[in-house]
């Protein structure tokens, strides 16, 4: 099975083949905007494999949540390229990517969505992979709901990026993991089963995960909290 992935939800953009097991990953290097490194890593990839596009069997992407415009880039970038070869796009959210690195049991994902707000989402080791409990949300720091059993694993740049949230966790005794980001490998990865058991979706009907509709502060707000317009 051949699967081309792309994971752009986070200043780490990505993209990687995965070939019958065996992934292969490209970085987009730091410095430049993703929209402009993105496709030509691609390229890069699938020549290197000596691959075309149609000779794929889905494309996988990132779906969020994460930074707005990265998000968009991996969708649409995705779309183009599933359209073009009529090919099934395999959605994979930013935080099952990060729980599936931490492999933990039971662990806590936690991305930093800027405007001082946090993305979360629990997931439980099942049988066929994590499963999310409750739904992912967004929230200040000091609101992000906690788990109340022992056991769990937070991962994430948001515990690095909220240094009031990396207290929390201490303080209930929840390890923690800031250097796992979401990568295209892993996206991957997680994607290969569910292409295989047919789960892909038409590519007219991908769209980002956002979370929450606003996603930028007005100029107002910046001026009132001391930033700039």
């Amino acid at each position: 099975m051949l699967i081309l992935a792309l994971e752009t939800s986070t200043e780490l953009g990505s993209c990687a083949l995965w070939r019958d097991g065996v992934v292969s990953e490209r970085i987009c290097p730091p410095g430049k905007s993703h929209s402009e490194t993105l496709l030509p890593l691609v390229r890069e990839l699938l020549a290197e494999a000596g691959l075309k596009v149609s000779q794929l069997d889905a494309v996988a992407f990132g779906v969020g949540p994460g930074a707005f415009t990265g998000l968009r880039v991996a969708c649409g970038a995705a779309q183009g390229l599933a359209v073009a070869a009529n090919l099934p796009l395999i959605p994979v959210t930013s935080l099952e990517t990060m729980v599936a690195q931490a492999a933990g049991e039971r662990v806590l994902a936690l991305l930093d969505a800027r405007m001082g707000e946090v993305y979360s989402g629990s997931y439980q080791r099942g049988d066929s992979g994590y499963i999310l409990r409750g739904d992912i949300r967004v929230s200040p720091p000091d609101a992000v709901p906690l788990p109340s059993e022992p056991g769990w694993l937070a991962c994430g740049n948001a515990i690095a990026a909220y240094p009031a949230l990396a207290a929390r966790l201490e303080a209930d005794g929840i390890d923690v993991r800031a250097d796992i980001a979401p990568t295209a490998a892993v996206v991957a990865r997680l994607a290969a089963p569910r292409a295989a058991r047919g789960e892909g979706i038409d590519a007219a009907l991908a769209v980002p995960l956002y979370i929450r509709d606003k996603v930028a502060k007005t100029v107002a707000e910046r001026l009132s909290e001391g930033g700039r317009a």
